[in-house]
Parts: structure tokens; C-alpha cells; sequence
């Protein structure tokens, strides 16, 4: 009972992310060992795991802290967070900085990372409130406007987080009932643009090989980088020690059953091994088992959350929800599709595994919303009470003034 009261919401989520979390321990701890000799002079192996094991300990605090607060709070919380990621966003551009602020003690912070949570509670909080004109053109194009500006700060430095952070925002538009006709058609068209762009990155990259002076210089560029990653996906060199041959090598080692944890080969050879490319490791000690395992875990996740959004009565906590759970699903799958060689490599970080940072902790306050929401659920199942206001709490003050 006294666990019960701490840790609030969909139990099943609960053990999920309790499984997720001692996997991740187990990959770390398999695979962190090259990253921390090859990037940190004064760092070991071992005081990297035990970071690692703070960010995940802190991240339990924080998922459960939330799930104590009323959900309805962070309808007027995701406003300021909405402003505050596109202030951070613009500063990170302005002093071209890449992906990260680099902060003393803390280390890296990427502010992607924030607006890809508050993005989604920001949307919908505004599809909450425009429920009566959700279907116009004039809230389609509003939206839009809100989630481009996200996108487009994001997109010079981190195509494929840019990329993930629309088709979520998009899909919670979708959910939220706006009209069908203008979603698919711009959903077409963003499509058309995404593949142009990778096939002119191709193309750029083809052309630049072999050439050299500044011309070489240019395969540098971001957009290079792309065509570099849809290039090397395409045309694969399987004598060439890249990051993604000896993920696939891991894969092959690790055959359909292994149970070998700190057995990895290839994990000593890739500085990825423990972010990235931890999915391949798993894969490698575990074998195809292990693998399925946590697709089943991530898989079970997303059908919950689904099943929390079902059962809510207010649409912001429903739409919250459904949108929360679609990023950190859609997230795993790149990152897992990645490993296996379906895709070009993203950069996606494996939700809830990975080596911890920042962009664990708020995948955390992702997880924490969907938990009080889901205890919310709970607590008014219980009860039989009506449905309640959900934008903003002072809603619910108001409707019993008024009654």
C-alpha cells in the first residue's frame, strides 16, 4: 500500500519502466567502457555507470513526484515551457553552439529534448480549447504555425529529431479531430519533402566523393552529413569498421539465444555502444530473445498509454497522453530499426536505456505526466464522479461556482 501511494498511475507502465531501467543498467555497465576511455581523460568506466545510475535514480523521483500533480497544472505549465524551448532554441542557433548548451557539473543539455515534451502538452492544450473549432482551417493552420516553429529551429542541427518531433505533434493533431483532408494532404506533401531532401543529400555526397580542397570540406555540413548517412545505408562497405557494420556483427553474434551479460566483443569497439548503438549490444548478449523482449516492453507501453487516453473524460489529458506515448514509442522504433539496418543512422537515443542525460530525465517528465494522468484515470473511475473541466484547474473552481 505505502508503494502504491508513492508511485501513482498505470501500474503496468510502471513495471515496463521498471524493466526498461534494469536492462539499461545492464547495457551501460556492458558497454560504456570505450566511450569513457576515448572521451574523458579523468572519466572510468565505472564512475560513468554510477552517473548513469544517479540520472535513472533521479528520473524515478521525477516520474513519481509527478504523478502526484494534478495533470490539469501543466496545461498553463506547457505555455511557459513552449516559449521558454523556442528562447533556448533561437540562443542555441544564435551562438552556433550545435546541439547542446554546455553546462558546468550538469554537462551537455539539449534543449530539442525539452521541446519535444512541452511541444505535444502545448498542442494539446490548444486542441483542448479549440474543440469546437478544431475542423476550421484557421486552427489547422494555427497549430501548424506553433509546431513549425519548434521544427524549424530544431532542423539546421538535428534533422531526425526535428523529424520525430513533427510526426508526433502532427499525430496529436490527428487524434485531436482536425480536419481530415488538409492533415492528409499536408501529411503527402511533408512526405514529398523529406524524401527530395535526403535524395539531394544522396546526391550531393555522390558528387563530392573523390573531389577534394573546400569542395571536400562541404561533406561536412549537415545536409552532407545526411546524404553521408543515406549513402553508407545504400552502399554499404562490409570491410569498413563503421559504427553501423559492427552493430550488425553484434547482432549476428548474438544469434536467436545467449545469455552473456558482459560478454560483448563488439561493444569494445564502438563508441556508440552504449547510447545509439545499445539496442545491437542487447541483441549481442542476449541474443534475438533480448531483443524481442524489449520491443514487446516498449510495444506494451505504447497500448497502455493508449488505453489511459481511451479511459480519460478530458480531452487534454486524453490528447497529452496519446501524444506522449506516440514520441517515446516512435523514438524506440527508429532507434531499434537503426541497429538492425532498416534505417539510415538518426541519432535517436533507445527511450529509458541509453547512458542517461538530459534527454533521459525529460523523457522522465514525459513518463510522469502520463502517470498522472493515468492516476487522475483512477482516482475518478473510482469515485463515479462526472467528467471535469481538464485545461487549467481554476476551470473545475469555476463550474461549481457556477452550479
Amino acid at each position: 500500500m505505502k508503494l502504491a501511494r508513492i508511485f501513482k498511475g498505470d501500474k503496468t507502465i510502471w513495471v515496463v519502466f521498471f524493466l526498461l531501467s534494469i536492462i539499461s543498467l545492464l547495457a551501460v555497465y556492458s558497454s560504456i567502457g570505450l566511450y569513457a576511455y576515448s572521451a574523458f581523460a579523468s572519466k572510468t568506466p565505472t564512475s560513468l555507470f554510477l552517473r548513469h545510475l544517479l540520472i535513472v535514480v533521479v528520473t524515478y523521483v521525477v516520474v513519481a513526484a509527478l504523478s502526484h500533480v494534478n495533470y490539469r497544472y501543466f496545461s498553463r505549465f506547457a505555455v511557459l515551457g513552449y516559449w521558454a524551448a523556442i528562447v533556448l532554441l533561437v540562443v542555441l542557433l544564435a551562438l552556433n553552439r550545435g546541439r547542446w548548451f554546455h553546462i558546468p557539473v550538469i554537462g551537455q543539455f539539449q534543449p530539442s529534448e525539452i521541446a519535444k515534451v512541452v511541444l505535444i502538452i502545448f498542442v494539446a492544450r490548444l486542441l483542448a480549447l479549440k474543440k469546437e473549432h478544431v475542423g476550421e482551417l484557421g486552427t489547422f493552420l494555427m497549430l501548424l504555425i506553433y509546431i513549425a516553429a519548434v521544427v524549424l529551429l530544431v532542423l539546421p542541427e538535428n534533422f531526425s529529431t526535428a523529424a520525430l518531433i513533427f510526426l508526433s505533434a502532427y499525430l496529436v493533431m490527428y487524434f485531436g479531430g482536425v480536419n481530415k483532408t488538409y492533415w492528409w494532404r499536408l501529411f503527402l506533401v511533408g512526405v514529398v519533402l523529406v524524401v527530395g531532401f535526403l535524395a539531394v543529400s544522396y546526391y550531393k555526397y555522390e558528387k563530392s566523393l573523390g573531389q577534394t580542397g573546400e569542395e571536400t570540406e562541404m561533406v561536412m555540413e549537415r545536409q552532407e552529413t545526411w546524404g553521408h548517412r543515406v549513402y553508407s545505408w545504400i552502399n554499404p562497405e562490409p570491410d569498413e569498421l563503421t559504427q553501423e557494420n559492427m552493430a550488425r556483427m553484434a547482432i549476428a553474434r548474438g544469434g536467436f539465444a545467449r545469455l552473456g551479460v558482459g560478454t560483448t566483443v563488439h561493444a569494445r569497439l564502438m563508441t556508440q555502444a552504449h547510447n545509439d548503438f545499445i539496442y545491437a549490444i542487447i541483441i549481442e548478449e542476449s541474443g534475438m530473445i533480448g531483443g524481442l523482449l524489449v520491443f514487446a516492453l516498449y510495444s506494451v507501453f505504447f497500448f497502455r498509454c493508449i488505453r489511459v487516453a481511451r479511459r480519460c473524460k478530458g480531452r487534454f489529458g486524453a490528447l497529452t497522453v496519446a501524444g506522449l506515448g506516440t514520441v517515446i514509442y516512435l523514438q524506440a522504433l527508429v532507434n531499434m530499426s537503426v541497429a538492425v539496418g532498416v534505417l539510415p543512422v538518426t541519432g535517436q537515443t533507445l527511450p529509458f536505456i541509453s547512458y542517461g542525460g538530459t534527454a533521459y530525465l525529460f523523457l522522465g517528465c514525459a513518463l510522469g505526466v502520463i502517470q498522472s494522468v493515468a492516476a487522475d484515470v483512477e482516482v475518478h473511475e473510482k469515485a463515479g464522479d462526472e467528467p471535469q473541466p481538464d485545461v487549467d484547474p481554476e476551470q473545475i473552481e469555476e463550474s461549481k461556482t457556477e452550479k
